[in-house]
């Protein structure tokens, strides 16, 4: 049994990792009943199915939508493109741009039997999953060569809208130190329920996700490590209507950490959260194949809450994810599951506080890359105070292990810091991990004391609120607004009309090879 420096009663925290997974697998039961548009496109991405038509709509949106207009998408995207090419002999490209021209109505194809759909599929299912395979086997052949930065991990952003700019600001951030690097997407292209096409040079507060930007990005980082002797990982957003799509874009093109929440969503993007829990299913598969870390959404909910009341939201929704992820075959090593400094900074002994539960969130998830976020709630109006605010949230970093530490910096606010200031960030990381160390290790928690109760009170307030959401369901307890404030209906929200119950021809080869192979 793990030894607590907390004091943590593990059968409390077992119950409430029970308590997690039945949450989660009644929301898993739904989610196997369905599938969605984005998750019909991302097997049509996984066939090969790339480009857009004369109108630029993505030819993976023009098959999905050909089938959505006659009925028969609960059918499944594979299960046309497979009697299409038995029948005419073209490849899955092909079929696509010949629907676009409305030149092959596939739902007209003569259907043949399993046997044969699973022979034509094997080829092209083997070419994705070596695709996968080997920009998997890329990373690892650089880890086990030049090596990675320690952990936490410094985490970064990058957000001036224009892919090209952005790799000229990633490169300085790298060679300054940084180990991760976030392409912030532009405003609002979680909306989208299509992805771009190309590189992009006009974004707001960000940059789109196109799979040519990440494939630019990709090789940027590659180029900057081999400069500085490290790998240098690369994190984009597979959140969002497209969810599932971008993931897949993400394990073609190399990318390492994906920020993959479907409660962010929910709560943040008004998307409906029957269509982006089956759509983070996809997504999840394809990430844990891929190895990439996940990066949930958790610290979102002290923007909108109060840090010290809403902490116990914080740790049940890290519960709920965990067990979604696992359901979705994705490692405990590959789950960044995130809380954040989000305390106002004028709390007396809020630096225990935040440190207790930093301790916990790494007692209750030993295996975990998780992901630490800096204050950024009260950063406003005092950028030297804000400076001070990051120095204290990089000594929990180190002093707690945490995976991944988003660096807080005095421009923050405009996405795309000043390079002096992501200089500054840099070298406070650099400086108080490198003396503090071992403080780890060093460093006791006296029993009755402020870090050990505060401990407590979270955990069973997490406890109790699971227990409440066991009896409502994931899907009421969400409408009724339990993370972060945010009240959402379940028949509501962005993207429902996206949803289809599969039918009885519906099957995805992919969803058991992925988690069953890695």
């Amino acid at each position: 049994m793990q030894k607590s420096k907390l004091g943590l009663d593990f059968e409390k925290v077992e119950y409430a990792r029970g308590l997690a997974k039945g949450i989660a697998e009644d929301v898993q039961a739904f989610v196997e009943q369905y599938t969605t548009v984005a998750v019909e496109r991302t097997l049509c991405r996984l066939m090969g199915i790339d480009g857009v038509d004369d109108n630029d709509v993505p030819l993976p949106n023009v098959v999905v939508e050909a089938l959505k207009d006659k009925g028969v998408l609960n059918e499944g995207a594979l299960f046309f493109i497979a009697n299409a090419m038995i029948q005419t002999g073209l490849n899955p490209q092909q079929i696509a741009e010949k629907v676009s021209r409305g030149e092959l109505d596939i739902t007209q194809v003569v259907t043949t039997d399993g046997k044969q759909i699973a022979e034509v599929l094997q080829p092209v299912i083997d070419e994705s999953m070596s695709r996968i395979r080997t920009r998997r086997a890329r990373r690892e052949h650089y880890l086990n060569t030049i090596g990675e930065g320690p952990k936490p991990y410094l985490y970064i952003i990058v957000a001036t809208g224009n892919i090209y700019e952005d790799v000229v600001q990633a490169q300085a951030g790298a060679r300054q130190g940084a180990d991760v690097i976030a392409v912030i997407r532009t405003t609002g292209q979680s909306l989208l329920d299509y992805v771009p096409y190309g590189a992009t040079t006009e974004g707001f507060g960000g940059t789109f996700a196109t799979q040519e930007n990440f494939r630019i990005m990709r090789k940027a980082l590659d180029e900057v490590g081999e400069e500085q002797g490290r790998y240098i990982r690369l994190c984009n957003y597979c959140s969002g209507l497209c969810m599932p799509e971008i993931a897949i874009m993400g394990a073609f093109e190399g990318l390492d950490v994906m920020l993959n929440d479907a409660l962010y969503g929910i709560l943040f993007r008004d998307i409906n959260m029957q269509r982006t829990l089956v759509d983070q299913y996809m997504s999840r598969i394809i990430n844990g194949f891929a190895g990439v870390i996940i990066n949930t959404g958790e610290d979102n909910y002290l923007t909108t809450a109060d840090a010290v009341e809403a902490a116990h939201t914080v740790l049940a929704s890290d519960l709920i994810n965990e067990q979604l992820a696992l359901m979705a075959g994705l490692p405990e090593e590959q789950m960044g599951l995130g809380h954040a400094f989000e305390m106002d900074p004028m709390l007396e002994n809020g630096f225990l506080l935040e440190l207790a539960q930093a301790q916990m969130t790494r007692e209750i998830f030993p295996k975990a890359t998780l992901k630490y976020m800096p204050p950024t709630k009260f950063m406003t109006g005092n950028i030297f105070r804000g400076h001070i605010q990051d120095a204290l949230f990089n000594m929990i970093g180190i002093w707690t292990h945490q995976g991944i530490q988003l660096l807080g910096m005095p421009t923050e606010a405009i996405h795309t810091p000043f390079m002096s200031d992501r200089y500054l960030s840099i070298e406070n990381a650099k400086y108080i991990f490198n003396n503090m160390k071992s403080i780890g290790e060093e460093m006791e928690f006296v029993e009755g004391g402020i870090c050990r109760n505060r401990a407590k009170e979270v955990l069973g307030n997490t406890i109790k609120l699971l227990e409440d959401i066991t009896k409502e369901g994931l899907f009421t307890a969400l409408e009724k607004g339990i993370f972060g404030d945010v009240k959402r209906p379940k028949n509501g929200g962005k993207g429902l009309e996206g949803v289809t119950m599969k039918g009885d021809n519906y099957f995805n080869p992919f969803v058991e090879l992925m988690k069953g192979k890695r």
